[in-house]
């Protein structure tokens, strides 16, 4: 299926690696003209000149901290000097530390505030008036399937992600007429290194990996290009009729109706 996005721009945030960099990889395969940001500038570069090579497509790194503001400007202007212009941006961020209620104190909560809600909301404002001079864009922000079923031990994660949620049903509705999509994915356990980190965070590593599997009916864990498959999809102008959903990819995790 033609997609459409040849010659389109994007920006993937946290696409050095991981979630990230599989949407770009997808993105650039379908001549989409890619900036990809992290905050580790060796590694993005490494990233950057990868999804090139393979793609025979233009991507442009742009080293970037999420949480900072100024970063955040920055990334948006650069983006659409080198470009003319951003049509698709995706949101992501490394997810904030794992733990329960009382592990984190006013600090840590307001650090993962800043990086799990308040980069999304950053983003949002830079890119929007570009959409706007585009006539029209697509906003896709990466989140977790937490947002539907709480998972143990990611207080942070479940309580902050929710906020994007329903920052993007708003902003659906506010940017309708702007012909300007927003939507959510929510990726169940994928095979990252973020995962990796978690894994080890709960203990043996083998045997957690057993418990977050034995509730995912396909059996197994994602990989990073399932979801990008979804997210070009969500991109592209098959998906123009499709704002405000939020949409898990978890092998059938999530036992909800809704």
């Amino acid at each position: 299926m033609d997609l459409g996005l040849s010659g389109k721009v994007a920006l993937v945030a946290a696409a050095s690696k991981g979630l990230g960099k599989a949407v770009a990889f997808r993105l650039a395969r379908e001549g989409t003209r890619v900036a990809i940001c992290a905050r580790d500038e060796s590694v993005l570069r490494g990233t950057a000149h990868e999804i090139s090579s393979h793609t025979n497509t233009e991507v442009f790194p742009i080293r970037a901290d999420v949480t900072r503001y100024d970063d955040i400007k920055n990334l948006i202007a650069e983006t659409v000097k080198r470009f003319g212009g951003l049509d698709v941006l995706v949101t992501n961020a490394g997810g904030p530390p794992p733990g329960n209620f009382f592990a984190f104190d006013d600090s840590a909560w307001e650090q993962a505030f800043y990086l799990t809600f308040m980069s999304v909301v950053r983003l949002c404002r830079e890119a929007i008036p570009h959409m706007q001079k585009r006539g029209g864009g697509r906003i896709i922000n990466i989140a977790s399937v937490s947002v539907k079923q709480p998972l143990n031990n990611l207080i942070l994660s479940n309580a902050l992600r929710l906020a994007v949620v329903g920052l993007a049903k708003s902003l659906a509705n506010e940017l309708a007429p702007f012909k300007i999509t927003v939507n959510t994915v929510c990726p169940g356990p994928m095979q990252t290194d973020r995962m990796e980190q978690l894994l080890r965070a709960m203990g043996d590593i083998e045997e957690v990996r057993r418990f977050w599997t034995k509730d995912i009916p396909m059996g197994r864990m994602g990989q990073p290009e399932e979801l990008a498959d979804l997210v070009a999809f969500l991109a592209s102008e098959n998906a123009r009729y499709i704002t405000g959903t939020v949409i898990q990819v978890d092998g059938g995790l999530v036992k909800g109706i809704f």
